[in-house]
């Protein structure tokens, strides 16, 4: 069975916040996390990201992308909903 992953990034953010998220997006997919990511806009601030995985591994995708996240300091521009509520740690 399968899960939808969403991630709520901002629309306007500078050119290094812009490759750390192309970075975090290519890791997704070379994790074989996931084939292809879809976006929408969310609003008028934000896109939403949105990839498809099995069910098994949504823990796994979760803390593999709030490590991420952190890591990279992208805690202001991207945020995961699960059940349209933001996870926060």
């Amino acid at each position: 069975m399968d899960t939808t992953i969403r991630l709520k990034i901002k629309k306007e953010v500078d050119t290094p916040t812009a490759r750390k998220i192309l970075k975090l997006k290519g890791s997704i997919i070379s994790n074989s996390f996931t084939d292809l990511i879809h976006y929408d806009d969310a609003d008028e601030i934000n896109y939403l990201h949105y990839f498809t995985i099995d069910i098994l591994k949504k823990q796994e995708v979760i803390e593999y992308l709030n490590s991420f996240i952190k890591k990279e300091g992208l805690s202001n521009e991207i945020h995961i909903i699960e059940n349209k509520k933001a996870i926060i740690d």
